[in-house]
């Protein structure tokens, strides 16, 4: 579960009587891209038959660029998530990771998904080093553009809770 009850009115859209602009939402999927793409790696080793969590995280970006309809992308996103299913440990988080990003478009608040996701799929593809999620979540943090870094940090932290404490040390 990565989405709270509670829902912040700064990750709905306007359209939806949220404040979030159509520009930073975009920006957000790029966001959840770049994560989910970042350890993609793990699932097509595991999986490299298999072009779903590639696909949803190129529809993530499709959307953010006006080329694919939010619903399509969504749709992409379910089957990556599809993909994880049978999967265990880093590949499947990172599948998960890519499924969440081509969601971003339907509910901005699966950015964080993607996020935490990519977080758990590096810390379990390193066992044996206990920095590996907090390099990842850093990583992510570098690639956050100004213009929704203050929100997205302030929604770690408000929902680090749910996303299994990957956003603190």
């Amino acid at each position: 579960m990565i989405l709270s009850q509670d829902r912040d009115p700064r990750l709905i859209t306007i359209r939806r009587g949220g404040t979030l602009t159509d520009d930073d939402h975009r920006l957000l999927a790029l966001w959840a891209a770049d994560c989910a793409e970042h350890t993609l790696p793990l699932v097509e080793a595991a999986v490299a038959d298999d072009p779903r969590p590639r696909d949803a995280i190129a529809a993530a970006r499709a959307w953010a660029s006006g080329e694919m309809p939010m619903m399509t992308a969504r749709a992409l996103g379910g089957h990556a998530m599809g993909a994880a299913r049978p999967l265990t440990g880093a590949p499947r988080f990172a599948a998960y990771a890519a499924g969440q990003a081509a969601c971003v478009g339907h509910v901005a608040e699966h950015d964080l998904g993607a996020a935490a996701y990519a977080i758990k799929a590096v810390a379990a593809a390193a066992p044996g080093d206990p920095s590996a999620g907090r390099v990842e979540r850093d990583w992510q943090r570098s690639r956050l553009p100004a213009a929704i870094r203050d929100l997205v940090l302030e929604d770690q932290e408000r929902r680090n809770a749910i996303c299994w404490g990957v956003f603190s040390d």
